[in-house]
């Protein structure tokens, strides 16, 4: 499944990750409102971090392959010195995954990553929505009878400081999807 998404990546429009259910094609690439929070986020996490941990967006994907996860955070927080390898980042070596959720496919960022990253052995999940102006942080990795989950989710709505890590930053001012059914 790794190669098919690596050779569909670049020639179908999307994004494309690995579950334990398949393959995710969110059909419709990220709009503005949510690149710009991505960007904002990580300008936001590069203000605070020390310098040997960077804010990185983009490529490689994150994978786990002894569970058949290969996932792409909106936003990594990872020591510069754990980028250097070839292919796909360790799961274990990121600090936090931050993900903007999608208008057309929310529960991939709620439902799905919520449980896949603590399975991959990411430590802090951190959620920021658009939709709602709400987000969560999810810390405390631990075992349950459905396997790894995170014990502890601080929820909060944009305005209030947000705590990822060992680090703080302001919501306020982050963009929201507009209703597109309302008349102008």
């Amino acid at each position: 499944m790794r190669d098919f998404v690596q050779n569909m990546d670049d020639t179908l429009p999307g994004k494309f990750e690995i579950t334990k259910e398949g393959i995710v094609h969110d059909m419709l690439s990220p709009n503005g409102r949510h690149e710009l929070t991505a960007l904002r986020l990580r300008k936001l996490l590069e203000r605070v971090l020390p310098e040997a941990i960077v804010a990185h967006t983009g490529k490689p994907d994150v994978e786990n392959a002894a569970e058949g996860i290969m996932r792409r955070p909106d936003v990594m927080v990872i020591a510069e010195a754990d980028m250097g390898g070839a292919g796909s980042f360790d799961p274990r070596t990121l600090i936090a995954a931050i993900e903007v959720v999608s208008r057309s496919n929310p529960d991939n960022d709620w439902v799905t990553k919520m449980r896949d990253y603590p399975l991959m052995g990411i430590p802090v999940y951190a959620i920021f929505d658009p939709r709602t102006a709400t987000g969560a942080v999810l810390t405390d990795i631990h075992p349950t009878p459905d396997g790894p989950r995170y014990a502890t989710r601080k929820d909060f709505v944009y305005g209030e400081d947000v705590t990822i890590a060992e680090w703080t930053i302001s919501t306020d001012g982050l963009p929201r999807y507009k209703d597109e059914t309302s008349a102008s």
